[in-house]
């Protein structure tokens, strides 16, 4: 397999596994919150490389992940006790983290090749740049089998607990009367949320991560509301969109993750664009519609006018 294949396939999976999830974490409302997750995974990152010395160690991965669950259930549990309203509790948890995560990163870990600009916008070409040899044969970027086994993990559980998440989603408190354990299954979507910002963060890095699970998502809720049609539409966006973004990069030798990025930021407008332009002309066409409703009705009753002043006068037949 080419390295260009190869990197092309790998920013696809990319996109498809963290979109999928990002369709229920724009729903609910999470969007910032998946921010803080995305920053607060690098003092996981550096904690776990320190005991792996591996940065494709699975359990780097793992550890990174309960970092950004961490802020999870920080923040929800500063909601809780009424200390702090909004999204105030974002603010204060993940840029404390995000920060002891750069000072480990600047002072005991100064070797490492985890670089600023790679933590911040990542580096795609880097993760596809280690190949899995089999018989001297190159399958494809290591890397892309670790994506294509998180988004196999994000889509067996979005399957199986479709319903539950979409009750959960759209209406939480009636799930509560339903007996649903609400509380648990946020609490396992968000760590999955986490293990997927985590995988991504090597290839998207810590500020364009967030955008591989909201635009999407957030560009599909602008045509469709209905989940099934809106998963769909996420998925296609996000593939389109990564194509896209990423050989305009290429072409213009730029960055393919902010290519990318930026190319989904353009989908979102030029569809809220033409979605803005198709409620405009549906109504204007209403208002046509009306106007020559409105014009038909007197005539109509003109006529209905006559037959009635021609039952009056019309002769008495004597008994």
């Amino acid at each position: 397999m080419s390295f260009l294949l190869g990197t092309t396939l790998l920013a696809i999976v990319t996109a498809l596994a963290c979109a999928l999830p990002g369709a229920f974490v724009v729903l609910r409302r999470n969007s910032m919150l998946v921010e803080g997750i995305a920053h607060a995974v690098l003092p996981g990152i550096v904690v776990g490389f320190a005991l792996t010395h591996d940065l494709n160690s699975p359990w780097l991965i793992f550890g990174a992940a309960l970092a950004g669950l961490l802020v999870v259930l920080s923040n929800e549990w500063l909601i809780r006790t009424g200390l702090l309203i909004g999204d105030a509790p974002q603010g204060l948890v993940f840029p404390a983290l995000f920060a002891g995560g750069v000072i480990l990163l600047s002072l005991d870990l100064s070797h490492v090749h985890l670089h600023t600009e790679v933590i911040l916008v990542g580096d795609l070409n880097l993760a596809a740049f280690r190949q899995l040899v089999v018989n001297d044969v190159s399958i494809g970027p290591r890397y892309l089998y670790v994506m294509l086994c998180v988004l196999a993990v994000n889509i067996a559980f979005i399957a199986a607990l479709y319903p539950k998440l979409k009750i959960t989603t759209f209406d939480p408190e009636f799930a509560a009367t339903l007996g649903l354990r609400t509380q648990l299954l946020n609490t396992a979507f968000m760590f999955l949320v986490s293990v997927t910002v985590v995988a991504a963060f090597h290839a998207a890095g810590a500020l364009l991560v967030i955008s591989l699970l909201v635009v999407p998502a957030a560009t599909a809720h602008l045509i469709s509301h209905r989940l099934s049609v809106m998963l769909g539409l996420t998925a296609a966006f996000a593939v389109v969109g990564t194509l896209s973004g990423f050989w305009i990069a290429y072409v213009l030798n730029a960055a393919t993750s902010a290519g990318i990025a930026l190319f989904y930021g353009v989908m979102f407008v030029a569809v809220a664009f033409a979605d803005k332009l198709a409620t405009k002309l549906r109504r204007k066409r209403r208002v046509e519609v009306d106007k020559s409703a409105q014009g038909t009705k007197p005539a109509v009753s003109e006529a209905k006018q006559l037959d009635r002043s021609r039952s009056k006068n019309k002769p008495q037949v004597a008994e």
